[in-house]
């Protein structure tokens, strides 16, 4: 093959192809699930959620505006609508930054933990009844390994999660 050519595709044979297509249907019911829990407990959609999420697990319960969008692997412009919409709601609040006049932290409010605090028990119920209880230890644990495999080989920002690792 010359430099010119592209290589040739390396096609997903007949099993990989069924894995993944259970992953891709998998996330997006679990992901459908959720969001039904979520807006039935306390009418709150999932970036409401993962937003609430990431600012009550903060220092100070406060994030940069840009360490959030990063954190969340978002675009700024994405964050900046999804936080419009929380502050209209009382759900967040925007913080001027004094060391960066361009900057914003992005708070937590009040009405906002509350809300986490409604929707949290029936979120924790959906995920544990349609996944975890579905895994014996040893899927649990396979699950686990893939998961962090999969992580460990995509190139992207360096974001660390708390308890994101397997051993």
């Amino acid at each position: 093959m010359s430099g010119n050519e592209t290589p040739e595709p390396r096609w997903l044979d007949d099993r990989q192809q069924q894995v993944w297509r259970q992953w891709l249907l998998a996330h997006r019911e679990l992901n459908a699930l959720i969001s039904r829990q979520l807006q039935a407990d306390g009418g709150l959609s999932l970036p409401d959620f993962e937003v609430l999420v990431a600012l009550s697990e903060a220092p100070d319960r406060r994030l940069r505006a840009t360490v959030l969008a990063d954190g969340m692997f978002w675009e700024r412009s994405r964050l900046s609508h999804q936080v419009k919409r929380m502050e209209a709601r009382g759900l967040v609040s925007r913080i001027d930054c004094e060391q960066d006049r361009r900057g914003a932290w992005i708070g937590i409010t009040a009405e906002g933990q509350a809300a986490l605090d409604k929707v949290a028990p029936g979120h924790v119920e959906t995920v544990r009844r349609h996944l975890f209880d579905r895994l014996d230890e040893a899927s649990l644990e396979a699950l686990g390994r893939a998961t962090s495999a999969v992580l460990d080989g995509i190139d992207g920002p360096e974001v660390t999660y708390p308890n994101t690792k397997v051993s």
